[in-house]
């Protein structure tokens, strides 16, 4: 059974909600969001690779809990649906085309998912290990 709680990527949300309301100031504010962006990448890729698999923490999960497993598919397909925000975030950013304005709408929608996702995990753990199933009198 799981005895730690399920790294969430959650370090990098205060940060990444300032960069979602910061201005779009100077000549230089896209590559510096481009580097912001680094650790958030490398945080959520890490985050990944510990909770999936047949080592990860989510199969841990499931062995000790099966009725859990829908949750844990669940979390998985927020993992691609974040991924794919991110890389959107990126793009965007690297193109000079697409305003400031489209650009933090996108960290906005990363935030949200990524807020969701640790909800979403912390739900499922709570369910995990503090749920009454009942039986007992």
């Amino acid at each position: 059974m799981v005895t730690s709680p399920i790294q969430q990527p959650t370090a990098v949300l205060p940060s990444l909600r300032a960069l979602g309301r910061a201005p779009a100031t100077g000549p230089r504010w896209r590559e510096r969001l481009l580097t912001d962006l680094d650790p958030v990448r490398r945080g959520f890729t890490e985050h990944v690779r510990v909770t999936e698999g047949a080592g990860g923490h989510y199969a841990d999960l499931v062995r000790a809990a099966p009725r859990l497993d829908r949750g844990v598919r669940l979390l998985v397909g927020e993992h691609a649906a974040i991924s794919a925000a991110l890389a959107a975030l990126q793009h965007s950013v690297r193109l000079p085309g697409v305003s400031a304005a489209e650009v933090r709408a996108r960290t906005r929608d990363l935030v949200r998912a990524l807020d969701r996702h640790r909800r979403h995990g912390a739900d499922l753990l709570w369910e995990a290990y503090q749920a009454d199933l009942g039986g007992e009198d």
